[in-house]
Parts: C-alpha cells; sequence; structure tokens
C-alpha cells in the first residue's frame, strides 16, 4: 500500500470522509493542505528532500483564502505536481460530475483516479487508492459514461466558441463575422456549417436549439 499520501481538500480534514476512508488501509503517513499552494509546496519539499509523496488525493475546488493563492485549483495543482514530479500517483475527489469536465480531467491531466463526492464517496475513495496502487484506472461507476460514447468525440476550444455563440443566438453568418474578428480560423460561413453539423451528428441533435441543450448537460457550455 502506499506510505506517504498527500490531501488536498478545503473542508475540514477530519470531517470530510477522507480520513475514515484511509484510516484503514495501513497507510504510514497522510499529511493534509487546505490550499493549494500549501500542497504544492509540501510535494515540493518532500521531492527535495528525497522523500517524495506516493499520491496526491485533491479536490478541484478551492474557497479564497486570506492571501491570494498562485495556483487556485486542484486542476492547476495537479499540473503543477506531474511537472515537478512525474510518477506522482493522482486522484480527483470532487462534486464535479459534467461529463466533458470529467473526460478533459482524466484525458488532458492523466489523473489514476476520478471519484465522485457523493453518498458512497468514503468507499469510492477506498477503492480508488487500492486500484490505483495496484496500477489501474477508477472512475466512480456513475461517471464511466463520460469516457465512452458521445463525448469521446475530441470537442475543441474552437467547438466551444460556436457553440457559445450558437447559444446567444447568432445565426452562422454572424457567428463567421466574429471568428474573423477575433482572427479565429477557419472563419468562413461554410467552415462553421461544417463544424456545426458534425457536432449535431455527433451529440444526435436535429437541430440548433436541441444542440445548445444538449451540449449544456454535459457541461460543454
Amino acid at each position: 500500500m502506499f506510505q506517504k499520501v498527500l490531501i488536498a481538500e478545503d473542508a475540514d480534514y477530519t470531517s470530510s470522509g477522507i480520513e475514515v476512508a484511509l484510516r484503514d488501509m495501513q497507510i504510514a503517513e497522510v499529511a493534509y493542505a487546505q490550499y493549494c499552494d500549501e500542497a504544492f509546496l509540501k510535494l515540493k519539499k518532500a521531492w527535495l528532500d528525497n522523500k517524495p509523496f506516493d499520491l496526491l488525493v485533491s479536490d478541484l475546488s478551492f474557497k479564497e483564502g486570506m492571501h491570494k493563492q498562485r495556483l487556485s485549483s486542484g486542476e492547476e495543482l495537479i499540473s503543477e505536481a506531474k511537472k515537478l514530479q512525474p510518477s506522482l500517483k493522482t486522484i480527483v475527489f470532487s462534486i464535479e460530475e459534467k461529463p466533458y469536465r470529467v473526460q478533459q480531467l482524466c484525458n488532458e491531466l492523466e489523473v489514476n483516479a476520478y471519484v465522485w463526492k457523493s453518498n458512497h464517496g468514503q468507499e469510492e475513495l477506498k477503492k480508488a487508492v487500492q486500484a490505483v496502487y495496484n496500477g489501474n484506472f477508477f472512475i466512480t461507476p456513475q461517471l464511466a459514461h463520460a469516457l465512452r460514447d458521445k463525448v469521446s468525440f475530441e470537442v475543441t476550444d474552437y467547438d466551444i466558441f460556436l457553440l457559445k455563440q450558437l447559444a446567444e443566438g447568432l445565426d452562422q453568418k454572424e457567428i463567421s463575422e466574429i471568428l474573423k474578428e477575433n482572427h479565429i480560423k477557419p472563419s468562413s460561413i461554410s467552415s462553421v456549417e461544417k463544424r456545426l453539423k458534425l457536432l449535431k451528428e455527433n451529440f444526435n441533435a436535429n437541430n440548433p436549439t436541441q444542440l445548445i441543450a444538449i451540449t449544456k448537460d454535459f457541461g460543454l457550455i
């Protein structure tokens, strides 16, 4: 089992459920940080002291503290932690359940597990820690659909931009003009039309209104 684990969580550690989940897992050392900057400093010190952490368990959202933080989210913390220590295992423990965000975090950050803070969060976290220790990827079963089916289609920043403009009620010609004004390519009306058509096909939407409704449900916009 992991011998040194760092928890990054702005809630009271002793009442967050994490301590209960890890108490009986024979982990020799469990450290806690309430802010992302604090967590990163602990990771860095341990790394420089040649006593690195084996696992980072982090929430995604953190309350603002009295002092401005360089790292303000778990996403930023995990990204920086992996740059410092590429071999570090990481688990997201969050209430975030939007499929697109889950997919983005798992694919782009390459976390080793994604645990949804739900009624069964404590038990799921224990399963995740064990799975990651065994070299396996873990995701809360209710969120597994986020990594397959429709959202497996690669949605780009360009797509998000198009969808947001469409949600504002703009037509393809108006979207094309805004793309040109912002020097975003491709910007032709035909390019906008083709990409929106592909998005509608991927999300099984019959019209722009339905496309916006579906992508909102997926957390894209």
